[in-house]
């Protein structure tokens, strides 16, 4: 103490009013810890002017906000390398290779220009020709007169080969929508535990925010505090 009614300051080496003076075993752990990265000779027992304080008390809750804004910058990093992933795994799914064998993919094939109107249009158009040409042409006398029966042998055949193509393009269709069902039960999976993880972030990240704000909070009350007793004083 330089004089009865002043003190020097810890830090500056300035000289305060008495009133002005805080002592380093009142304040808060976190701010004594940023006067120490400034001045690492400061103590409990050393004094600081209030006006100072405050000035420490202001970078504590900057380097809180701060620290704040990054872990919300990391927590949305998360969110989106998880939406990539969930987004490349659906890609990796639906870019399966095609392991059909060439049996399979004629069935396939056949039974699927069997069940268009072009087959049925085409059909028509020529069974409509052969009975034209036999009946009204060749006055019933030709290669197949009524009761067409090379052209119901025809037809005949053509049931009896197409039911089991036909059969077999089923069976193909119906082990697709199993792998397609494992598929999707795959991807839901997924979701669901990224979902879970992204809530249990969201829930840490909320309680974290609290716990800054009461800090934030607590210092801001001291602040008002050192305030008012100046204010009485």
């Amino acid at each position: 103490m330089s004089a009865k009614n002043t003190f020097t300051s810890a830090i500056s080496g300035l000289e305060y009013p008495v009133g002005e003076m805080v002592k380093g075993n009142t304040i808060r752990r976190q701010v004594v810890n940023l006067i120490k990265n400034d001045h690492p000779d400061f103590t409990e027992e050393s004094c600081i002017a209030n006006a100072e304080l405050n000035v420490y008390r202001e970078k504590y809750i900057s380097k809180y906000l701060d620290t704040e804004i990054h872990q919300l910058s990391e927590l949305q990093k998360n969110v989106l390398n998880a939406l990539g992933n969930d987004t490349s795994f659906v890609s990796k799914i639906e870019e399966d290779t095609d392991t059909r064998t060439f049996g399979q993919v004629v069935a396939d094939q056949v039974a699927a220009f069997g069940g268009s109107w072009t087959f049925i249009i085409f059909f028509f158009i020529f069974l409509a020709l052969w009975i034209a040409a036999n009946v009204f042409i060749l006055m019933n006398k030709g290669f197949d007169p009524y009761p067409f029966i090379l052209l119901n042998l025809i037809l005949s055949c053509i049931a009896a080969l197409q039911a089991p193509v036909i059969m077999m393009s089923q069976n193909r269709q119906e082990e697709k929508d199993r792998e397609r069902a494992k598929k999707d039960y795959m991807i839901n999976l997924k979701s669901e535990l990224e979902i879970r993880m992204l809530n249990e972030k969201l829930d840490h990240l909320i309680m974290h925010q609290q716990q800054e704000l009461i800090e934030i909070q607590k210092v801001q009350i001291e602040m008002m505090n050192d305030i008012l007793e100046r204010i009485k004083k």
